[in-house]
Formats: structure tokens, sequence, C-alpha cells
């Protein structure tokens, strides 16, 4: 493959519309496993390093996915999420129509740094019980989870099956603590070291950041998370209303 001079398209350019087209086309189905790099380079007579850049470019728009020392697949649609009101993981993948679950990383009592203290309204140091998960889409880790909760609370929870019940669910029905409200913080992040491990995608790969502080009555804060989004899986939406302005008259 030549460089494009009707179009100008740089090489990788030209594969990365050819890949594209295959995947909107049905002819590379989502699930499916790309060739080889080295497949790929022969199959357009371009360089492995093109080629590199190609599927980067690919896993950016979310059409490809890279699984850790499995290979490159072609990626479900992007899910919207919407962001109407205060549910769970489980209870949002329910509504997308999707199969969620969990793989429990660690349960352990910790000393709260001085910013979870904060969320959690308590004093720098205190006792809390911290809580990490990958929560899995259809199989696919789409989530790492990192909860703390208050420690009384916290020792009861951790006694529980995480994999398969979900914290507000336990808090809620075993533990009569309902969840009244929450505060969103939501921002564009990079994966580091633990979090790409978790979610099996390259160091760096771009990702939602989540912190959800939940209020029992009272506002009583007994919930804080960082919750790690994979960006090339999902986008949220949200409907927001138009506060009247009153303007003084002249």
């Amino acid at each position: 493959m030549s460089e494009n001079p009707s179009t100008r398209l740089p090489l990788y350019a030209q594969v990365e519309d050819a890949l594209a087209a295959r995947i909107s086309s049905g002819a590379l189905p989502v699930g499916t496993q790309l060739p080889s790099e080295e497949e790929l380079s022969q199959e357009f007579g371009v360089s492995r390093t093109t080629i590199r850049v190609t599927i980067q470019n690919l896993v950016r728009q979310g059409l490809v996915e890279i699984r850790r020392g499995r290979g490159t697949f072609v990626a479900s649609p992007r899910m919207v999420q919407e962001l109407t009101e205060l549910t769970g993981f489980v209870e949002d993948m329910r509504a997308l129509g999707r199969t969620a679950t969990a793989r429990v990383l660690s349960r352990e009592v910790v000393q709260a740094t001085a910013y979870v203290a904060e969320k959690l309204s308590i004093p720098a140091g205190t006792t809390v019980v911290q809580i990490r998960r990958v929560r899995l889409s259809d199989g696919v880790p789409l989530s790492f989870d990192e909860t703390y909760l208050p420690e009384e609370l916290g020792r009861r929870v951790i006694t529980d099956d995480l994999a398969n019940e979900p914290i507000f669910t336990l808090l809620e029905d075993r533990y009569d603590t309902p969840l009244v409200e929450a505060e969103y913080v939501l921002e564009a992040s990079v994966a580091e070291r633990t979090v790409a491990k978790a979610l099996e995608i390259p160091i760096g790969s771009p990702i939602f950041l989540i912190e959800r502080t939940s209020y029992a009555s009272g506002h009583r804060a007994v919930d804080y998370e960082r919750l790690h989004y994979r960006g090339d899986h999902i986008r949220f939406k949200t409907r927001l209303a138009r506060r009247r302005v009153t303007r003084a008259s002249k």
C-alpha cells in the first residue's frame, strides 16, 4: 500500500479506514480477533510500526480493544449510561441488558487518608474498610472500583459474598442503611499501572474517574468510591434543566 496521492492520507490512516470499514460493515463482527501485527503488515504492505499506530487509533475510537496476553478484538459499541439517579453497577448493567459480575481483589482494614476521611466526614487516620473489585460487563472488565466504608459497617460488609452481592443492596437490605443521595465528581484521566492491570488495558489508556460519596439519612456519609471506567467502552449522559434567571428591570 502506498500513500494515497489524491487524499494524501498517511499509510496508517489508509489502513485505519480499511479496518474501520470492515468493522462497520460487519465483515469483522464484535468479538472477532484481528489478525496479528505481522499478518496485517503483510496484507497491507506496511511496517509493523504503522500497524501499531493504526491499532492505537482504533482503540481510541472504541472500535477495538486490546486484551492483555490474548490479542486485539473488535469491541462492542460503547454503552451509554444515564446519570439521572443513584444506582449501583449491577442495576446499571441490567438496565443496559448486560450481565454484571465482579472479581474481588482485596478487602482490608486501613487508615483513612486525609482525603478519604474528608469524604466520609471522619478524622484523618481513622480506621476504615477498603474493598477493591473489578466489575465486568458481559465478561469484559469495565470498571476498577475502590470502596471505602466506615469501620463498623465495613467489617460486616466484607464478610459477605462481594463477588455476587452488590454493596448497595447489602447496605440497604441487610444492614438497614438506606441510601438517600450521592455526590458525583467525574473527570477524564488515564490508567496508571494498578488500574491498567485490573482492567486489562495498556498503561496510559483513557478512563473516566468517578468519585462518588453516598449518603444515608441525615446527610451521613456511608460509602466513598473511586470508580475507574474504561473510556473505550462507555459514555455518560445526563439531562440538565435551565435555571430561570430573574433579571432586574431597568
